[in-house]
């Protein structure tokens, strides 16, 4: 498949962005596409939103794995590219439309060039949340054609067309999404003392949620604790009866991650009894980290220096991925694929640069082949 084919693909993917298990018009599109490579070799199954394609292997002796992401974010997007999202509101500003599309390239390679292993290509929903790994993985559909190893890629804003990056070990943090509930009692701004209110009571605890990192966890852990959003009342001249925190968890070790949420629960506790209130905690979408077994990652480096695609060692990073539920159970690796862009992921005008399609197609195919 030449670059000309991956950029229609992918712009008409970026197009019909959706969120998590409501991918409706993308898996559409997939099957649509998986329809017109069809041969005996290829069986394709669905999974909710998602979908798993096996193509048999010559000789085959194990099943190699490869999975994709395939929602968008809830972010408008404002990129004024022609190609923009039709779906007010939806954006692909993680890179899933570059992620399904250099599959989709990779997948009529392995048809068009049979290996001599089966492989499962993973067109996985809702890695932005709520998450798809895990219950993915847990389906009879997947379980029925477990692969022995599983490998995936994420694009890079901050490294250039040509590069992949990638690391033993330790990628991608633990992370848990935050939100938490104060309800109090609403009343006129002149008579606070027959309120209890969640204004000051929220406000007083997102200043002290910052202690458990800085007085909670040993200096030696890295760990994050963030609020990005806080909700509470309705005018100026009333007093709040309810307030919302919203935000993230993320450090580098499973059990840190734990303590961290004792604490906030503990903090829970005292605030209750202080403010006279009632406090919730919902921890939302839980991710494992991404942890890359040594071994692929080696050959993937190998492999990449042999094909020309130069290869650098990346850094452990406090993003998160489902794919880590993956690597939990299945070894394998996941690296980056820079697409030098001016813009991060998850921002309204990130635009990867499209030549980094085919570096991604290729980079891909390699590793199939170093693996098989």
């Amino acid at each position: 498949m030449d670059l000309k084919e991956l950029r229609r693909i992918r712009r008409e993917l970026h197009q019909i962005p959706e969120l998590g298990f409501q991918e409706f018009k993308t898996q559409n599109y997939l099957l649509q596409f998986l329809e017109r490579l069809a041969t005996e070799r290829v069986e394709i199954k669905t999974w909710k939103t998602g979908i798993l394609v096996k193509v048999a292997g010559l000789n085959p002796t194990k099943t190699i794995g490869y999975r994709t992401d395939i929602d968008g974010l809830p972010i408008a997007e404002q990129t004024e590219l022609d190609y923009s999202s039709i779906h007010p509101g939806n954006m692909h500003a993680c890179g899933h439309d570059f992620h399904m599309t250099i599959a989709l390239g990779v997948l009529k390679h392995v048809i068009d060039n049979p290996l001599q292993d089966d492989s499962l290509f993973i067109f996985q929903p809702a890695e932005e949340g709520p998450g798809g790994a895990l219950p993915m993985m847990q389906s009879e559909e997947f379980l029925a054609w477990k692969p022995d190893s599983v490998f995936a890629l994420h694009i890079a804003p901050e490294y250039p067309v040509g590069t992949v990056a990638s690391k033993p070990g330790l990628l991608f943090a633990n992370t848990s999404e935050l939100f938490i509930d104060f309800t109090g009692k609403g009343g006129h701004a002149a008579y606070p003392h027959l309120t209890k209110d969640m204004a000051v009571a929220a406000g007083s605890f997102l200043t002290q949620i910052q202690e458990i990192v800085s007085r909670g966890i040993d200096p030696l852990e890295s760990a994050v604790v963030t609020i990005g959003k806080m909700t509470s009342g309705h005018v100026q001249n009333a007093i709040a009866e309810s307030a919302r925190l919203e935000g993230t968890i993320r450090t580098l070790k499973p059990d840190v991650i734990q303590t961290i949420k004792k604490r906030i629960e503990a903090m829970v506790k005292g605030f209750e009894i202080s403010y006279d209130c009632t406090i919730t905690v919902d921890y939302g979408s839980n991710y494992y980290q991404v942890y890359n077994d040594a071994s692929y990652v080696q050959l993937f480096e190998q492999t990449m220096v042999e094909r020309g695609i130069k290869f650098t060692m990346a850094n452990k990073a406090m993003t998160g991925e489902d794919f880590g539920f993956m690597l939990k159970e299945i070894p394998g690796f996941m690296f980056w694929l820079g697409v030098d862009s001016p813009f991060g992921l998850h921002n309204d005008k990130l635009n990867p640069n499209e030549e980094a399609l085919k570096v991604g197609v290729d980079a891909v195919v390699a590793m199939f082949d170093a693996m098989a």
